[in-house]
């Protein structure tokens, strides 16, 4: 079996990684073709070029690096029609998976499979219909996708979450952790996102909220495991904040193991709207949520969005037990009061979060091996592989 595939970021070389390990297994004799980076190209992958290459973010980015982005979209889907592989296989990364599918489409019969949904259940519900003229299958990792994409055409299948398979703190981990830093009483996370801008715009209100948390719990610790792009931003931020905060940066914990047994010692967290939502919920971590950004993506965003919540614990669970707090709502009075009241009684969103992992694939088939057996089951009836 020939397998081309293709992913533009860390978290798809994990998610393609796992992928390939799981062919490999249900399939021995697979081969691969694509780009990627260490983690994909370590399960036999010759990459084209470095993925670093197509990993490209915001407008003005691409508009910037259009034409070399534009020339590796057309080496890559001339190079997939050259191969006439069984199947394509597109990690995330839309900007360029999508226009590489579309011109492979254009000219052959190669099975396009793109492993991670379009959030169309959120915004921008049309996405889906522009992809069935050239995606056959998409893998999605949250439950409640696979009707979103099979109402415009395509084929899709729930193959669960990577955060279910990703290592968490044991309780003694999390005790050691605790007694290191000193910490005896109450124990908050700040996760104010991994991006500069995010950053920038959150800390100050962070601030204050923590501020009011300490005056009213002056037991209270702080602790915040910040990204690597803005560790610098975040100790600068923090630096003449009250109560002692600790900041995890990675360059001090290369391991990730300081992180997790954070996660996993807090009593509640205030982080910003994201996919950190399902880490903590995989810790069992109680949150608060909130995140704000300019005037004009407010009133944009506003008007397209299309649920009543951002925050993947509150949809997966099909409950509301995460406090929001998003934009105009993202004030730090509000906050410091809910993150209280969160600390005062959390079984509520302790049964969400467990929820959460459960319906993500918790225990069950391990995501990569699953993703497999979904593009394997759908390959053609008859098909004879290379």
């Amino acid at each position: 079996m020939r397998v081309f595939i293709t992913a533009g970021e860390p978290s798809g070389d994990r998610l393609g990684a796992a992928l390939m390990a799981g062919l490999k297994e249900l399939v021995p004799d697979v081969s691969f073709r694509g780009i990627g980076g260490p983690l994909m190209q370590a399960q036999g992958l010759d990459s084209l070029f470095p993925m670093d290459e197509i990993s490209i973010m915001g407008i003005t980015e691409i508009l910037r690096e259009y034409r070399a982005l534009k020339g590796r979209i057309r080496q890559t889907a001339d190079a997939v029609v050259a191969e006439q592989p069984d199947v394509l296989i597109t990690v995330d990364l839309p900007e360029f998976s999508l226009r590489v599918a579309r011109l492979v489409k254009a000219v052959s019969d190669v099975r396009v499979v793109h492993y991670v949904a379009p959030t169309v259940w959120a915004w921008r519900p049309k996405r889906a219909q522009k992809m069935a003229a050239h995606v056959d299958q998409v893998l999605a990792l949250l439950p409640f996708e696979p009707p979103y994409m099979e109402a415009a055409g395509i084929a899709c299948d729930f193959v669960g979450h990577p955060v279910v398979m990703e290592p968490q703190a044991s309780e003694a981990e999390a005790a050691a952790f605790r007694e290191r830093h000193g910490i005896k009483g109450e124990m908050a996370l700040v996760l104010p996102g991994s991006r500069r801008s995010e950053v920038g715009r959150l800390m100050p209100v962070f601030a204050q909220a923590t501020r009011a948390l300490l005056a009213a719990r002056p037991g209270l610790r702080l602790v915040i495991p910040a990204a690597g792009p803005v560790a610098g931003a975040v100790r600068e931020a923090v630096s003449d904040w009250p109560g002692d905060p600790l900041v995890i940066a990675p360059a001090d914990d290369p391991g990730g193991m300081q992180k997790r047994a954070a996660f996993k010692a807090a009593d509640v967290a205030l982080a910003a709207s994201g996919t950190v939502s399902l880490e903590l919920a995989a810790a069992g971590t109680p949150m608060v949520i909130a995140y704000d950004m300019s005037w004009l993506s407010r009133q944009i965003i506003g008007r397209m969005l299309r649920v009543d919540s951002v925050t993947l614990v509150n949809l997966v669970a099909e409950s509301r037990t995460v406090p929001e707090f998003i934009g105009a709502k993202c004030q730090p009075g509000p906050i410091a009061e809910a993150v209280g009241k969160v600390l005062e009684a959390p079984g509520a969103q302790i049964e969400a979060m467990d929820l959460t992992m459960e319906r993500l694939g918790r225990g069950g088939e391990r995501p990569g091996l699953r993703a497999a057996r979904a593009v394997l089951d759908r390959l053609h009836d008859g098909q004879t592989l290379n």
